[in-house]
């Protein structure tokens, strides 16, 4: 493990994690973190040994060239920064890496000895899976919590989910039990088209996480970039008819299930996220 320090004594500090791999269809979480990561202008400061978590025929190291042409490995690890969001009243630890091959108990153990550390008082964990739901439509964004408090204040139903997990899972279980509560975000990536990057599912997680840490995110981009992902998934339904008519059954039975979204409630949300951006001054290039 390499450290860094000089780390701030952090405000209020919120964990934020995110892994590549079985969690992250679409690469729609690990991407987000990384957004965030650039936006937040983040300092790393902890890299995990990938000696103790990775098996390297699963996640290979990668060799690079630098700009004198040497030779350079950069090795699959996990990453933990900080950062101050402009404006905001708490500090982040940005938690992205791998989806370790061995030893979660061990991995789980060091990521939330840093949470502790530093004074994390919530961890919210990013991930994305596949779903029967049509592109054209907003990412579905589910929110689920097993602690108490926060199920009241947000008004979350508890996860019922039973079966196989991930380092999310898990990560959420060992900080339950260390007293830290925990948010887990998921979005709905198209199955149909989840073996690219999802920039549209990407942008919905930052939204969320906007709402629920009420805090800033510049867009950059990002909205461009869903849009022509939209369009280009678009094409391909024209060109595919199965696909095509795939999509419309999809686009049907969302609509049908979405009407109650048509209320005060929503409008209310979209009115207040458009107000946070009006006062944090002129919006980023390609910001909605």
């Amino acid at each position: 493990m390499s450290e860094h320090p000089d780390v701030p004594v952090l405000r209020d500090p919120v964990m934020v994690a995110a892994f590549e791999g079985w969690n992250d269809a679409g690469e729609a979480a690990s991407n987000a973190v990384a957004h965030l990561e650039q936006v937040w202008d983040a300092t790393p400061f902890v890299e995990l040994d990938p000696e103790d978590y990775h098996d390297f025929q699963v996640n290979r190291p990668v060799v690079h060239l630098d700009d004198e042409g040497r030779r350079h490995v950069t090795w699959p690890t996990t990453r933990i920064s900080w950062a101050r969001p402009p404006g905001a009243d708490r500090d982040v630890l940005l938690v992205r890496g791998i989806e370790p091959s061995m030893r979660w108990r061990s991995f789980v153990v060091e990521v939330l000895g840093h949470a502790a550390e530093h004074g994390a008082t919530m961890l919210v964990t990013l991930g994305a899976l596949l779903a029967d739901v049509p592109h054209t439509r907003p990412i579905p964004v589910s929110t689920t919590s097993d602690d108490p408090a926060l199920m009241e204040r947000l008004a979350l139903e508890p996860s019922t989910y039973q079966g196989p997990t991930g380092i999310v899972g898990v990560l959420h279980e060992g900080a339950a039990r260390e007293g830290l509560p925990g948010l887990s975000l998921w979005a709905a990536v198209p199955h149909y088209v989840g073996q690219n990057p999802s920039p549209k599912a990407t942008l919905a997680l930052l939204r969320r996480v906007e709402e629920l840490l009420d805090v800033t995110v510049p867009l950059g981009e990002l909205p461009e970039d869903a849009r022509a992902w939209e369009h280009g998934v678009d094409e391909l339904a024209e060109e595919d008819g199965e696909i095509g008519e795939y999509v419309r059954q999809l686009e049907e039975a969302k609509d049908t299930a979405d009407l109650p979204e048509a209320t005060g409630e929503a409008i209310a949300r979209e009115f207040e996220r458009y107000l946070r951006r009006r006062d944090d001054g002129p919006a980023a290039p390609g910001g909605a």
